[in-house]
Formats: structure tokens, sequence, C-alpha cells
């Protein structure tokens, strides 16, 4: 963070005060490495929180304060207009929590044991509300591509189509929260199993944070993510253009893997301590939340920037591209067939980490343009914006 910090205000800057060629990919990289330890640290401090609520509620309390960094990313994103760079992030969140973080946690957890069981029950719902996360983000793209050459008010159909479509996904989130935690919690509270490995629970012989060190760490680390992720974004193109990346694979796969440390941490350290009910929650919480709660929430925010007047902003329709639609679709259908029966084992794992490479390949080959300026948005077509 400091060194950061000193390139971003000082060494990376010309006598003149602008940006020396070097200064974005060096503060991209300092940037979401600093974020990745902050992002653990606020995994600890919910791992903390969620000792004694059980494997549900745990997991949802670590995926709500695992995904800030996604939100604060998203938002930030959105304020300067990057809309492309912010559904680009959403969807490798997803596709992050889904294929990367459950397939390492099945790999860690599973390679000295025949099996692992968690609640059959909440795969088969979480497994249901990702089906209706795909629609969410399946239905306004056909939409999109239908009429693209024959609707004259497009663009107005298509912020009535992302706004209802918002509403509902996030009527839908607020329903799932009332069933798995009050109407049907006894279907999903379950106690953690303990293994030799970690006989004194969660967290073995360590001390347990208390709730106030627990809410300042939180509050502290979300603090500073907000900061480093003003540095982050708005780097993020020129950086990749250095590094003779295209913007989307940095997005999707670079940004979201540091958005997703926190999950990726804590869900590998439960699953090998045999704890796969609370790291499978955290796996389906924490992509339900990007695709139910972060994604529309950041539309709706887009909206209410562009009507305030906010000089960098965008409308964020639900638009994404036909390859992030399909890898999302691809995702859940073999995460929800995979865990339905309630076990996992490690090649289990190694196929979903399969799945990951093969999509992270495809982004890396996606062709991309010159990208022009730096901590100044300019409108660039793109995938979102025809």
């Amino acid at each position: 963070m400091p060194a950061v910090v000193l390139i971003h205000f000082w060494l990376g800057r010309e006598p003149g005060g602008g940006h020396k060629a070097w200064e974005p990919t060096l503060t991209f990289i300092l940037a979401g490495l600093s974020i990745i330890p902050l992002a653990g640290l606020m995994g600890t401090a919910t791992e903390h929180l969620a000792d004694k609520t059980g494997p549900t509620f745990g997991g949802l309390l670590n995926a709500t304060f695992g995904n800030a960094a996604e939100l604060i990313i998203g938002i930030v994103a959105v304020s300067r207009g990057l809309t492309d760079v912010a559904m680009a992030s959403l969807a490798g969140s997803i596709l992050g929590n889904l294929l990367l973080v459950a397939g390492v946690a099945m790999i860690a957890g599973g390679w000295k044991r025949d099996r692992q069981i968690f609640s059959k029950g909440a795969a088969e719902a979480n497994g249901g509300l990702l089906v209706v996360a795909v629609a969410g983000m399946l239905l306004p793209a056909i939409f999109h591509f239908s009429f693209s050459s024959t609707d004259p008010d497009l663009h107005h159909h298509e912020h009535g189509v992302s706004v209802g479509t918002s509403i509902v996904l996030l009527l839908v989130y607020g329903f799932g929260l009332l069933f798995t935690l009050r109407t049907h919690r006894h279907v999903f509270s379950a106690p953690p199993p303990l293994s030799d490995e970690d006989p004194g629970g969660l967290h073995g012989i360590s001390q347990p944070w208390s709730v106030r060190k627990s809410v300042i760490a939180l509050l502290v680390a979300s603090a500073v993510i907000a900061v480093l992720s003003e540095w982050l974004v708005g780097s993020v193109e020129k950086a990749a253009e250095r590094l003779h990346l295209n913007y989307f694979f940095v997005s999707v796969v670079l940004v979201a893997i540091i958005g997703n440390a926190a999950e990726h941490s804590t869900a590998v350290l439960l699953a090998r301590r045999n704890d796969m009910d609370t790291a499978m929650t955290i796996v389906f919480q924490s992509s339900l939340q990007i695709a139910l709660f972060v994604t529309p929430v950041l539309m709706l925010l887009s909206a209410a920037f562009v009507s305030s007047g906010m000089k960098e902003a965008r409308w964020m329709d639900l638009m994404f591209t036909p390859l992030e639609v399909v890898g999302v679709f691809l995702s859940v259908m073999i995460v929800v067939g995979i865990s339905r029966n309630g076990e996992s084992n490690w090649f289990e794992g190694v196929l979903l980490l399969a799945v990951y490479a093969i999509l992270a390949i495809t982004f890396f080959y996606i062709p991309s343009g010159h990208v022009d300026g730096y901590d100044v948005v300019t409108p660039v077509a793109g995938p979102h914006h025809p």
C-alpha cells in the first residue's frame, strides 16, 4: 500500500502533472496486490463473527462482506462510466466463485478423503436461484440481439427491460433470504463437522476476536479497499494495453480473482477442516449475491447517477455479451449437476478448474483495440455499447 501511494502520487507523475507511461501498470498491479490481503482480513473478521451462527448464516455473512470488494469496485467503475469493466468483473466474479473457489475447495478438502458431505437441500435451493440468475442475464441479452436492427427505440426499451429485471432479481434474492434464514431454516442449519485437523472447531487454538475488533477490521478494510479500487479501476484499461492483454480478460479474470480473495481463502480453509457445508454455502451465496443483488444494484445506481447529472456516468444495462452469458450458464449447469447429491470429491474440483481454465483461455484471446487516456473516461464502442 505505501508503494502504490508513492508511485501513484509521486514517482509516477510527470513534472507537468501527467502520468508516466509505466505508472498505470504498476498502480494496477500494486493496488490489486494490496486489495487481496485486505479482502482476506475481511474474510477473517466475518469468520470470527459467524463462528457461533451455524453454516447457513455464517456462510451468508462471510459472502456478504467478502463481496464488499466487488461491490466497491463496481460502484467506482459505474461512477466513472466504465460499465464494460463493471459488467465483465461481475461475470468474472460469478465464474470465479462457482468454478475457481469451489474447485480449489473441493480439491483441498477431498484430497485425503473419499468424499465430503454438505446439505443437499441447500444445494437444490441455491441451484434454483442460480438458474433464475442465469435467466436474468440471458433474456435481456436475447432481447438486445433479437431487436438491435429493427427497434428504432432500442435503448429506451433496453433500459426498461434492465430496470424491470433488476427489480425482479432483488425481490427473488430477498425471498431467498427469507426462505433460507427463516421459514426453512431447519433445512439448511446443521452443525459443521469437526475433523482431527481442527479439534478445537473453526479457529482451533487461536484466540477468537471480539465483536468490536471484528467490526473495526471490517470498517477499516472496506474504507481502504474503496480508495484502492478507485486506482485499480482507473488504471485497468491502460494497464491492460501496456501488458498486451485485452481489458476484457483483465476484468473477467484478474480483477475478479482480486475481489474473490476473501471467499477463496475462507472456503478453502473450511473445506480442509471438513466443514464443506459452510464452504459450499460461501460459494453459492457469494455467486447469488453478485448475480441477484450486486448486479441489479449497480444497474439501478447507474440509472441514479445518470439522472442526477453525474458527468462521467453511463447506463449499465443488463446486456452481457454472449460469451459472458454462455460462460455463466455452463458454470451453473455444471455446479448444479455436481452438487445436487450433496457430496463432493477432489476429482470434481479438477473438473471445475478445467472449465474455468478453458473459459480464461477463451477470454484471453478476445481481440481488443487501442485504449486512449488514463484517469479520463472516453466513450469507446465495446461489446455492451453498439
